[in-house]
């Protein structure tokens, strides 16, 4: 099974993309799936002028990108809260697949923030764009608060007592990727 791990903050210096990763990292190490990290600082799109509905639309330097996204089968998306919301370089970058991409494929939803509520906002709102592109969404969605302090820049889990959280994440995530 392909998992694509989408890091949301186009921001250079991102702490949320510690967290996806160490997900994409554990994944692979437990040879539960074989994984593909998208990452908004490099993969960025310009704003969204057409859906790309057919191989001729999609620029040639982003034909891969499409590829792993067509052939995924499930999504992690993580991102940071920003102003009460999630990534807008991610939904920007979503916006580009027609909606068959994600159709009855599992979304893993994770967050994070420097904060207390762990982007509990930008969770519940990714929540709604997933079912609206036909998307399972997984109900056990990894909530991060104090991001900064639970993960290195290498994505390594430094607070250990949030790797039950992590696993529950992933377990539960793969169960219904297995299942659809």
């Amino acid at each position: 099974m392909h998992i694509v791990v989408i890091s949301g903050s186009p921001r250079d210096q991102s702490i949320s993309r510690r967290i996806a990763l160490h997900l994409g990292n554990r994944l692979e190490q437990s040879e539960i799936a074989s994984v593909s990290l998208i990452d908004m600082r490099t993969e960025g799109l310009p704003p969204i002028q057409a859906v790309w509905n057919s191989k001729e639309q999609i620029p040639d330097d982003k034909r891969d990108v499409f590829e792993q996204m067509n052939q995924a089968g499930g999504f992690i998306l993580v991102s940071p809260e920003y102003n009460g919301g999630y990534s807008s370089a991610m939904k920007n970058f979503l916006d580009h697949f027609p909606k068959r991409i994600f159709h009855r494929k599992a979304w893993g939803i994770v967050t994070g923030s420097t904060g207390a509520m762990g982007g509990m906002r930008a969770s519940q709102q990714l929540q709604l764009l997933g079912s609206g592109l036909s998307a399972i969404v997984c109900p056990r969605m990894l909530i991060t608060p104090q991001m900064d302090k639970k993960f290195d820049e290498a994505g390594r889990l430094t607070d250990e007592s949030f790797d039950q959280q992590v696993e529950g994440f992933i377990t539960e995530f793969m169960w219904l990727t297995s299942r659809l």
